[in-house]
């Protein structure tokens, strides 16, 4: 009897004891540790994509002037110029990368996701050199007109 109890004891300590200790956090590797969070711009989640599949040809800056563009004879848009982006839509802009056009090759899907193209666009439109704004317009100086139509009443 005593060996029964002694055994029921020994049972409900192994159970009790590690339900009690809190648990310990998942070990990470140093690499998942230093991992670069995922930026949650799409432009920033757009720069490493242009980086490695356009800067090539179109240049770390979107001026394209780069040696592959004059070796090629290719001519190039400038992107840091805000002229040469403002009629394109974000929709030709993707067909345009998707299908590729002239020498230019087409991103497969198998290299990028629609939505990392997306992104690639966002980041593109980045690219155009801050302009400063025009200078406002001063209007004319104007004089107040007198009031037309006005009837006065003689105070009685």
């Amino acid at each position: 009897m005593l060996k029964a109890l002694m055994l029921l004891c020994a049972v409900t300590l192994v159970v009790l004891i590690p339900s009690s200790t809190p648990a310990s956090p998942p070990i990470q590797s140093a690499a998942a540790k230093n991992a670069p969070k995922p930026a949650s711009d799409p432009a920033a989640r757009g720069k490493a994509l242009y980086q490695r599949d356009c800067a090539l040809c179109h240049g770390d800056t979107g001026d394209g002037k780069t040696d592959l563009a004059k070796d090629m004879q290719l001519t190039m848009s400038d992107w840091t110029d805000p002229k040469s982006l403002a009629t394109q839509t974000d929709q030709q802009l993707f067909s345009i990368i998707r299908n590729g056009k002239e020498k230019m090759p087409s991103e497969d899907v198998g290299r990028a996701k629609d939505d990392e193209v997306r992104d690639m666009i966002a980041y593109i439109r980045t690219l155009a050199k801050a302009q400063p704004a025009p200078a406002a317009a001063t209007p004319a100086a104007t004089t107040p007109n007198p009031p037309t139509n006005v009837t006065s009443t003689p105070n009685r």
